[in-house]
């Protein structure tokens, strides 16, 4: 990933954009417990940047 990840927390629509996936593909992943880990801020949706780095330096070391 060329682009760094914002410091604030993320939103489902900014991880998508981010990883160039489509939002229904993030819901996904959360209903089968495969893609980052997100929390709820009330009924919004939140994804931490660092938890993000962990989860594409997961991803990659898979991949190799």
């Amino acid at each position: 990933m060329t682009r760094s990840l914002p410091t604030r927390y993320l939103t489902p629509v900014d991880l998508a954009e981010l990883l160039g996936v489509p939002v229904e593909t993030v819901y996904q992943w959360r209903r089968k417990h495969t893609g980052p880990r997100g929390f709820r801020v009330g009924r919004h949706l939140r994804f931490d940047p660092e938890d993000m780095r962990r989860w594409i330096a997961g991803q990659m070391g898979e991949a190799a």
